[in-house]
């Protein structure tokens, strides 16, 4: 009987379509270009189907290879899950980990995590991709996804690594020159720097005022002259007196503290943006996966005094 997909081609092909080219796959593979398209074509030649649409720039899944690295994903993991229920790699985890955070903070926070993680745990390689706008949550391409705000989707883990608020905030040069807002709509005639990033609203900052039965939350339409996908272009520009900024404190507090930046309206409460390490629930057996959220939301907790 002839056979259509051949174990090791599911690591190869999953890898390939993570990649997004087929010189990247050759990169991560150790391989020559030559050489993963001629394995990519002996594939499709035993499956007798199409997997990937090439072009000169760009390569795409066909539904079949959609279908194809699906199931290749969901074998591969349930072979690791089988070899830990076993005991081989209970002791030390090992594999490959693939690993989702935003641009800012994935920069200045997840990577330095994942460089101590890797010299405690040298048999877990990572593939860390940072990205603006947060892939799907069925996406199969990564193991844990480190996102901001606890995700809807039951179908997922999400484990909270650490709280953290959203801050108004301006230069104090600002403030003098344009005055300090005492009202949830006097930011309508401030200039306010706009970031658009993921799902969320653009443009409305939502704030929560008072206790008991006065307690209310306003929508604020926000204007600005300056709007960016990217936080620490943000955090610059009201650095330098551009504006008023909401912004997660993780990515601020240092300049709280020196002086830097002001709170504006540090009375009214804007939503949370707690952290949190997002991975699907036929995950939560994994060993790897486990000893990196467990040392991620150690390693955040020591950052900001937290105490388990």
């Amino acid at each position: 009987m002839r056979e259509t997909v051949q174990p090791a081609d599911l690591s190869f092909f999953s890898t390939l379509a993570a990649s997004g080219s087929l010189s990247a796959a050759a990169r991560e593979l150790g391989l020559t270009p030559a050489a993963v398209s001629k394995r990519l074509t002996q594939m499709e030649s035993r499956a007798g189907v199409a997997l990937i649409n090439r072009t000169t720039r760009r390569m795409m899944l066909t539904p079949e290879g959609e279908l194809y690295v699906e199931h290749a994903r969901r074998i591969l993991d349930e072979i690791d899950q089988l070899s830990e229920l076993l005991g081989t790699a209970r002791e030390s985890p090992k594999g490959l980990l693939r690993v989702n955070a935003t641009l800012g903070f994935g920069r200045s926070h997840v990577a330095p995590a994942i460089s101590r993680f890797v010299a405690e745990y040298p048999q877990v390689s990572v593939q860390l991709q940072l990205s603006v706008t947060p892939p799907p949550l069925t996406d199969d391409a990564f193991d844990v996804c480190i996102r901001f705000g606890e995700p809807p989707d039951t179908r997922v883990v999400a484990r909270r690594l650490a709280v953290n608020r959203r801050l108004l905030c301006a230069a104090p040069s600002y403030i003098a020159s344009h005055g300090m807002p005492m009202t949830a709509h006097d930011l309508t005639r401030h200039n306010c720097i706009g970031i658009r990033q993921g799902d969320e609203a653009y443009g409305v900052w939502r704030l929560t005022s008072g206790r008991g039965a006065s307690r209310k939350t306003e929508a604020v339409r926000i204007n600005g002259t300056l709007t960016t996908n990217d936080g620490e272009i943000a955090v610059k520009w009201a650095l330098e007196g551009h504006g008023i900024l909401m912004r997660a404190e993780w990515d601020i507090k240092q300049y709280l503290a020196d002086g830097s930046l002001v709170r504006v309206l540090p009375d009214h409460e804007t939503p949370n943006a707690d952290i949190f390490a997002v991975y699907s629930q036929r995950h939560q057996m994994s060993n790897r996966i486990r000893a990196f959220v467990d040392f991620i939301a150690h390693d955040l907790r020591t950052e900001v005094g937290e105490h388990a």
